[in-house]
């Protein structure tokens, strides 16, 4: 079984990408979705959480999103100190859940920070969503109910697509006019036979 992680910038479009993918009965681990699951089920992340941002980093059970964001998207440091909790977690709970996928071609997971993380050293390729900035800024913009600024501030705590492209194996474009279906049928039929 190959291991293939899927990242882009917000707004790139790498959810939908991975959704297409999980149509094509590719199992997809969503690594922002299941981070947050384990922030709010494990009792030793909540703690170092507590312990990092306060009581206010929780309402009741559930992590305070908009919150933390305000802090980590605006204070690296308090960012970096986020990721050292978290991504160890993470990558442990993506190694326990691929296991039981050990009989398929590949399995597949979607991170935002595959690259920052370190997480891209632990996939046989990957795979990055490239869109223009300005269509992704409007992308957030709209889907968030964010300004651009907020926006901005969000892109620029994640390295730039130029470095994150010249680490992927694979580009998948997703402008408005790029054919993207036929794009990724291509990159797993060929991830097919790489594992045939």
């Amino acid at each position: 079984m190959l291991k293939i992680g899927l990242t882009g910038g917000i707004g790139s479009g790498k959810t939908l990408v991975g959704e297409v993918f999980a149509a094509l009965k590719v199992p997809v681990y969503v690594a922002d979705q299941e981070a947050r699951r384990l922030m709010e089920t494990s009792p030793v992340l909540r703690n170092s959480l507590e312990k990092l941002f306060g009581s206010k980093a929780f309402k009741g059970d559930n992590l305070d999103r908009r919150y933390i964001g305000e802090i980590v998207f605006n204070d690296k440091r308090m960012l970096t100190s986020l990721n050292k909790i978290v991504h160890p977690a993470v990558h442990a709970d993506f190694e326990r859940w691929a296991e039981q996928y050990r009989d398929l071609p590949y399995v597949m997971e979607e991170a935002a920070v595959l690259f920052e993380s370190g997480g891209a050293k632990r996939m046989d390729k990957t795979f990055f969503v490239k869109a223009a900035e300005q269509t992704r800024i409007r992308r957030v913009m709209a889907r968030d109910n964010v300004s651009g600024e907020q926006v901005l501030a969000r892109i620029r705590n994640q390295w730039s697509d130029e470095k994150k492209e010249k680490l992927a194996d694979f580009i998948i474009y997703n402008e408005n006019d790029s054919m993207i279906l036929p794009q990724i049928v291509d990159l797993h039929q060929d991830i097919i036979k790489l594992n045939s």
